[in-house]
């Protein structure tokens, strides 16, 4: 087997006591993860929202800095994936299990649940709100802060000839001999043990959805903890064989299959649904986001005696993608070769931004056009069952919404796999000290943990569980990230003074 590091090793002893933890009789891992939640939330929630819009501001301020024009590796390298394969690689791996999830989900929650404290439930300014928030929770944010991490290990890995790990990009801030040592195999295991918990997450949302979907489209078939793992194991196999194919193969044809199912499901919908409706939702509503950013970005409800909203979509939001980053992070770097900083931070937050607005608006917009103009009940679904029902309960309203399901349940598949196809991929770069193509029975070994890690997880709490500990491992990430956002700007102005030197040398 590949030489792998003491991350690996430690890594694996803690994920393996965590399934034993949880697969135990009458184990209290749930009250345990919850309460430390709980914690988490009420005196660090104001912590995640200003480190969330720190790292957008530090991602947008670089590309309108002269550090933009930098390369993400040598001055006469070449981007290796064109634009398409590109964007479709790194969508898929950021967003593509939640986008299905929660693209009708979460509108129509916010729709009977409104943000605003004041605002009437189903309300038209229950719907604006109710737009507003699903394309904040899903827009800039955590595109800046995915974009943070893979600049800074494209940047060092590319350009520096550094290992690809998260540690290596704190050489400038603590020295190399530190990272080295134990404080850099400390950075590292914290690196992948969130990975391990957000993409657990992640694929947790991706089985609760598809047996949602299976019980929802097919009578005699229920929604079990059995059905979940059933599915869940179906999937490890499909990836772990795609898995043994490489990057070159098995993700990419995977990620470009995953954009040609999420469009054509998304244009039917929207052509098949109330078209005009969408289109004008879309606009009005991306008008009222970008006008409502810095509000939302700082929007914490201290005088109001219930406050929870906050706590349980944003500051939720926020520590899931801050436990996702180490992941998507490492696999946009990989794939970010010879592109710009300032090319590479415009694509990595604006494209996914407005196609997931889009998303929203079509999936979100055709609900509560449902539950407003129509009529439906669309929520009484979401809160009776689960809010992974809420796209099939409101495609059996529209024309060939049975065919439509099929192709959602197919959908949610691929980016099942290809999210854990990844993840098994960047676990395996991580614990290899960077190796750009890990070997395979790293892979193999991570994939097999990662599964039994979601299968865990939903058998102690569902949907809960999983976002507990999503929480829990993303704030030592956030630490870390602030860490490397000064180290990261410390190499920049060390590259600038070099690029200047040549500059007058070459003008002598």
């Amino acid at each position: 087997m590949q030489q792998v590091s003491k991350v690996f090793y430690i890594s694996l002893v803690v994920a393996v006591l965590f399934i034993a933890w949880g697969a135990w009789p009458n184990s209290n891992i749930s009250e345990v993860t919850t309460n430390i939640q709980g914690f988490i939330t009420d005196k660090f929630g104001w912590f995640y929202l200003l480190s969330a819009t720190g790292f957008l501001i530090f991602a947008i301020y670089l590309v309108f800095s002269k550090y933009g024009k930098l390369k993400l590796g040598k001055e006469d390298d070449e981007p290796e994936y064109p634009y398409i394969t590109w964007f479709a690689m790194l969508f898929s791996a950021g967003m593509g299990i939640g986008l299905v999830f929660w693209g009708a989900g979460e509108p129509i929650s916010h729709f009977n649940a409104p943000p605003g404290l004041d605002t009437e439930a189903q309300s038209q300014t229950a719907a604006q709100e109710a737009m507003k928030y699903s394309f904040f929770h899903w827009g800039l944010h955590p595109w800046g802060i995915y974009a943070v991490v893979a600049l800074a290990l494209a940047y060092f890995k590319f350009r520096k000839g550094a290992p690809g790990v998260i540690s290596a990009v704190l050489v400038p801030l603590i020295g190399e001999k530190r990272v080295k040592g134990p404080i850099g195999t400390t950075v590292d295991f914290i690196a992948v043990f969130a990975t391990i918990f957000g993409v657990a997450t992640s694929l947790g949302f991706g089985a609760l959805q598809i047996a949602g979907g299976l019980a929802f489209q097919f009578d005699g078939i229920e929604n079990t903890v059995t059905l979940q793992f059933i599915i869940i194991a179906a999937v490890t196999i499909l990836f772990m064989t795609s898995a043994m194919t490489g990057l070159n193969k098995g993700i990419k044809y995977l990620s470009n299959t995953n954009i040609v199912l999420a469009l054509l499901l998304m244009f039917f919908l929207l052509f098949a649904g109330p078209t005009n409706f969408i289109m004008d939702y879309f606009t009005s509503t991306f008008g009222s986001y970008v006008r409502d950013l810095p509000y939302m970005s700082f929007r914490m409800t201290p005088f109001s005696e219930d406050s929870t909203w906050v706590g349980d979509w944003t500051i939720f939001y926020w520590a899931w993608w801050i436990s996702w980053s180490p992941f998507v992070g490492t696999f946009i770097a990989r794939v970010s070769k010879g592109r710009t900083i300032r090319e590479f931070i415009l694509g990595v937050l604006l494209v996914p931004t407005i196609f997931g607005a889009l998303w929203f608006s079509v999936f979100g917009g055709t609900a509560i056009n449902l539950e407003y103009f129509q009529g439906q009940d669309i929520y009484s679904d979401v809160t009776g069952i689960g809010e992974e029902v809420a796209l099939f309960s409101a495609l059996q309203h529209v024309p060939l919404g049975g065919i439509m399901s099929i192709i959602a349940l197919l959908l949610i598949s691929t980016f099942f796999i290809t999210s854990a196809d990844s993840a098994t991929f960047v676990l395996g770069m991580q614990t290899t000290n960077g190796s750009l193509n890990p070997d395979l029975k790293v892979k193999f070994i991570w994939g097999v943990l990662q599964a039994g890690t979601a299968s865990i997880l939903l058998a102690t709490g569902g949907l809960t569980a999983l976002q507990t500990v999503s929480i829990i491992t993303s704030l030592p990430f956030t630490v870390l990230l602030i860490l490397m956002c000064i180290s990261l700007f410390k190499e920049f102005q060390n590259e600038g003074k070099k690029v200047g030197i040549k500059k007058k040398n070459s003008a002598k």
